[in-house]
């Protein structure tokens, strides 16, 4: 099949296959970076709607020829990218807001930093373990994982075949409150350790009441989380690899309930 050809009388299809790689690419981790040039990103999508197209071409898929309903196809079609770029994002937001919880009990509270891949302040530790799960995510293929339900959506949900319906609400917020679950799970062994060490510090403020507790407790509180999230880094990179894996299943989720 010469693409050229099919590309010239299927221009249409073409645009909406185009559309909704554009919306995942907009809102997926890495994808959507903002220190990726916009003609790099343009041009990746371009590729990969050109790789595609022969492989979900459907010569059954009627375009409409009114403009107006053109246009809601293609609204359709990236809105449909965008969900599936941001339920694949949400691992980062997790991690992003584990280290928000870290960096409040660990005394890194006032000290954030630019993230030039969002564009927004970051806290500390949040930047670090943000940082880290890209690399994960680059080193494990994940990111093969988020192209392979890119293609998969096709199949799932042909062109022009976008319907929204009541229970995509519903699992987008099983799928956003199962990632606060995540935040808090990442963030509990240094919770606890801080936990434990503020009342050693309130025994010790009461034992001996001389003692500058405020002073001593911070430089100790920093000590004691570090030292914490040092020895549960490699049970959180192994963490991160199974959710990645997992990642796949949510986006599927999103996808059937389109059908």
């Amino acid at each position: 099949m010469d693409v050229f050809s099919l590309m010239q009388n299927q221009v249409g299809f073409f645009l909406l296959v185009f559309a909704r790689i554009s919306g995942v690419f907009s809102t997926a981790p890495v994808f959507g970076s903002r220190n990726i040039p916009v003609y790099v990103k343009a041009g990746t999508v371009l590729a990969i709607s050109y790789i595609l197209f022969p492989l979900v071409f459907q010569t059954k898929t009627m375009i409409p020829e009114n403009f107006l309903s053109y246009i809601a196809i293609v609204i359709g079609e990236f809105l449909l990218g965008l969900i599936v770029g941001w339920i694949s994002s949400l691992i980062f937001s997790a991690v992003q807001a584990t280290g928000q919880i870290l960096d409040m009990q660990v005394g890194f509270g006032i000290v954030n930093i630019f993230d030039p891949a969002s564009g927004q302040q970051v806290p500390l530790i949040g930047n670090f373990k943000y940082i880290l799960a890209v690399l994960i995510f680059l080193s494990t293929n994940s990111h093969h994982i988020l192209l392979s339900a890119l293609f998969a959506s096709f199949k799932l949900i042909p062109v022009t075949g976008v319907v929204f319906n009541t229970a995509l609400s519903e699992i987008v917020v099983d799928i956003v409150s199962g990632f606060f679950i995540i935040a808090l799970k990442i963030s509990v062994p240094v919770l606890a350790t801080l936990l434990l060490t503020d009342v050693a510090l309130g025994i010790l403020a009461r034992t001996m009441p001389q003692m500058n507790i405020f002073v001593v407790g911070m430089p100790v509180k920093i000590i004691v989380g570090i030292f914490v999230l040092s020895l549960a880094l490699p049970f959180y990179i192994y963490f991160l690899e199974v959710l990645f894996n997992g990642m796949y299943n949510d986006i599927y989720r999103i996808l059937v309930s389109f059908g």
